[in-house]
């Protein structure tokens, strides 16, 4: 998924910048540490303003708690760290707080969650990347955190709101500041070759072009570079052909319905698309490993967020030029969904003793989301439109001029894309975007589900003949079923009543 899958995870890269809005002013200054303890330096450009855009009242001021620890995502686009890091320092200066931020890689991030719930110990914050639900019990309520963003933002996106909120137990049990969109990515110059240049528009289209896609570039043996493995960008992908081939794992009441006819159908499909396709490489590819069978030319459509293409730019790679992207796929009824990329799910642990620093400062980071799609280059799309309005804009009003003002940086990228343009369709994303969970909200079974790869499992299985496309659903929808009632006993996930 991301470069910094590539860097060893034993020495994370911490970066250190100087932030302005404008990119072409960044100075970026790398320095390899585990720990960052963030203490007093320069003020991020507007972060002052808009942290007094409204104010953020909680139980017990911040600059009481002295110290505030963060477990942080590794970002995908390490420019990020470069900006999030002093923003953090800049935080705590001015709320005489020292904040400690740790960087983990995306595979550390579920098993330093359960390590320090085993341990009542940690960090205050700890920020998910998919689902963050099956950790709900273990956490604080957010709602006055969201109530206050929305009373200075409006409303955050649904998919956002379904990602953080479970209705059953009505908890907000994380809040998001950002998602990010997860287009089709393809080789220009391979696809244009074999008659398709626009790319792929369907499902089928991966099916028919794969085999000319070959034959064109044989040096190509995995034309469709969709990993089938226990992994982040497989997990979300498998989940695309699954909904748009009309099935699920829960319907919108919290039943499982794994056991479909639809579920069938997107499993026979997967099936010819890796005979086709795909090589068994798929099956043990990590998040870095479609980036980089890309970024090679080794493969001609990848399902990724732009993090990829970010590193071909910063790289120079020879693959850039031919760097282009699709919305997501239509299924054979024209069904239109891809799951976000990525999702931030930030929590506060019930141990937590600096819970309410903790709440201003997730409020903070939200107030300057500006600042945070920039500092990714694109890659993080706020989650309260709101928040990147023009400045004295009416509340009812904030989201259309968020809006806008995401338009104006895809349709004119400010790091260079050629076409300027080439990252337009991002910022149509959010209609053929849903979240986890769908058609229902990102409950924690749905998130067990998630964490454990019941699904990619259930796809890997199928597509390789290890079981048959029926066996493979049977035994992950009875996987499903358990996890689901293992949460129903638990009252926090309904449904049951109408299980597959």
């Amino acid at each position: 998924m991301g470069f910094y899958e590539l860097l060893d995870h034993s020495n994370p890269a911490v970066v250190r910048s100087t932030v302005t809005t404008d990119p072409t002013q960044w100075r970026v200054q790398m320095e390899t540490r585990r720990q960052f303890i963030v203490q007093g330096a320069r003020l991020v450009a507007g972060a002052a303003a808009a942290t007094a855009a409204g104010p953020t009242v909680f139980t017990r001021h911040a600059r009481a708690a002295g110290q505030l620890k963060i477990l942080q995502w590794s970002h995908f686009v390490p420019a990020y760290d470069a900006w999030f890091d002093p923003f953090a320092k800049e935080w705590g200066a001015r709320h005489g707080v020292e904040v400690t931020v740790d960087h983990v890689g995306f595979a550390d991030v579920v098993p330093r969650a359960t390590a320090m719930v085993a341990a009542q110990s940690g960090h205050d914050i700890h920020m998910f990347l998919g689902l963050a639900s099956a950790f709900e019990e273990h956490v604080i309520d957010l709602k006055d955190v969201v109530d206050t963003l929305e009373k200075k933002y409006g409303k955050q996106v649904e998919l956002a709101h379904r990602s953080t909120y479970n209705p059953f137990t009505k908890k907000q049990f994380a809040l998001s500041d950002m998602w990010v969109p997860d287009p089709g990515n393809y080789h220009k110059e391979v696809w244009t070759k074999i008659g398709m240049p626009n790319g792929p528009v369907t499902y089928d289209d991966l099916v028919k072009a794969a085999p000319e896609i070959k034959k064109v570039t044989p040096q190509m043996q995995i034309p469709i570079g969709v990993g089938l493995s226990q992994d982040i960008d497989s997990n979300m992908a498998v989940r695309n052909m699954l909904w748009c081939h009309g099935g699920s794992i829960q319907d919108k009441d919290g039943n499982v319905v794994l056991n479909s006819s639809e579920t069938l159908s997107a499993l026979e499909y997967a099936k010819k698309l890796y005979a086709v396709g795909m090589t068994p490489a798929v099956l043990s590819w990590n998040a870095a490993s479609n980036n980089q069978a890309f970024n090679a030319q080794e493969t001609a459509y990848i399902l990724n967020s732009i993090s990829a293409y970010r590193t071909a730019q910063d790289n120079k790679l020879p693959v850039l030029e031919h760097y282009f992207f699709v919305p997501a796929l239509k299924g054979p009824t024209g069904i239109q969904l891809g799951s976000e990329h990525v999702m931030s799910g930030y929590v506060i642990w019930k141990f937590s003793k600096n819970q309410d620093t903790a709440k201003e400062f997730l409020v903070a980071l939200v107030d300057i989301s500006r600042n945070s799609m920039l500092a990714s280059k694109l890659y993080n799309f706020p989650s309260f439109y709101g928040a990147v309005a023009e400045p004295n804009t009416s509340l009812n009003e904030k989201q259309e001029s968020g809006a806008a003002w995401i338009a104006a940086r895809c349709n004119e990228d400010p790091f260079g894309s050629t076409p300027p343009d080439k990252l337009a369709l991002l910022a149509k994303a959010l209609p053929w975007s849903t979240n986890l969970g769908y058609p229902g909200y990102g409950n924690p079974a749905e998130g067990e589900i998630f964490d454990t790869y019941v699904i990619t499992d259930m796809f890997a299985k199928a597509a390789t003949g290890a079981l048959l496309p029926k066996d493979a659903m049977l035994e992950a929808n009875t996987r499903c079923k358990q996890i689901f009632d293992k949460w129903r006993a638990k009252k926090m996930v309904p449904g049951g009543g109408k299980d597959t």
